[in-house]
């Protein structure tokens, strides 16, 4: 994908397969992070409170991630495990085939935003 300066542009580009998904998941972000503003920061969007990128989500060609700080990742390894999702230190992938839960996105959320100190 070519570098995108704002959500809508980067969602229109993003595989087909994805996008009402990268949709969705801006949509939980930002209802679970109210205050936080959308940026695209590494070519990728986001939303963050004041320097501090609080969430960020990604499309690849197979795949696509959502990005949080690690302790949220840890505080939710279960969950995620659960849903046989992969995780990282800081993500978890997710498909078409493998979507996370709309659940599972706010909690991360707000786990972030706790864990970084808002």
């Amino acid at each position: 994908m070519t570098k995108k300066d704002n959500h809508d542009a980067y969602i229109a580009a993003a595989p087909e397969q994805f996008r009402a998904m990268l949709g969705q998941l801006r949509a939980l972000l930002s209802r679970a992070l109210p205050d936080a503003e959308e940026v695209v920061k590494y070519d990728m969007p986001g939303f963050q409170i004041e320097e501090t990128i609080i969430a960020g989500y990604a499309a690849f060609g197979k795949q696509c991630g959502l990005y949080v700080d690690p302790g949220a990742i840890a505080a939710h390894a279960d969950e995620i495990a659960s849903l046989r999702l992969k995780a990282t230190k800081t993500g978890v992938t997710f498909s078409v085939s493998k979507p996370i839960t709309d659940e599972l996105v706010e909690k991360l959320a707000i786990s972030s935003r706790s864990k970084k100190g808002f």
